[in-house]
């Protein structure tokens, strides 16, 4: 798994973005699927439960067990066993950032997604808070991983 964290604008300010991924021995769609269906990102990710699939238009609810609270997703765009594209709010302040995850068939059984992350302010906050996001979509690619290759539940006792 490899990550970018940031990189500067044409007008020299660091834009707080970073893009993670990692290989899957998996299809396409069952990759995607495990992303998608609720029942399956509750088995390694929102381990509190996802309310619904992840259908373009619509706000789900994803909670975590070990993370208080449940936290409202907006789903922007989907175009399946391709692309899933969110907005939820920062969490360091009252805005959302945009989340893109990019499903890649690598052949039969093999997938590459790439979950990439931007729009925070750029304040010592929105990096502070960037730097968070990114450690959780790292740990989530590993969860991911894990669980559609071995069904096993990664994240538990994680936190």
């Amino acid at each position: 798994m490899a990550h970018e964290r940031s990189a500067t604008s044409a007008a020299g300010e660091l834009d707080l973005k970073f893009q993670v991924f990692a290989k899957i021995a998996k299809p396409v769609a069952e990759v995607f699927d495990a992303v998608y269906n609720p029942k399956k990102l509750s088995g390694y990710f929102t381990t509190g439960g996802a309310s619904g699939p992840l259908d373009e238009g619509t706000t789900v609810t994803w909670d975590f067990a070990d993370f208080p609270g449940a936290f409202p997703v907006h789903v922007r765009k989907v175009e399946r066993n391709r692309l899933i594209a969110l907005e939820w709010k920062a969490n360091d302040g009252d805005y959302n950032t945009h989340v893109r995850m990019e499903f890649e068939s690598l052949g039969p059984d093999a997938t590459l997604v790439r979950i990439s992350e931007s729009g925070w302010q750029k304040t010592p906050k929105g990096l502070e808070a960037s730097y968070g996001n990114c450690m959780g979509w790292s740990q989530m690619l590993c969860c991911l991983k894990v669980f559609v290759e071995q069904g096993t539940n990664l994240r538990a006792f994680m936190y």
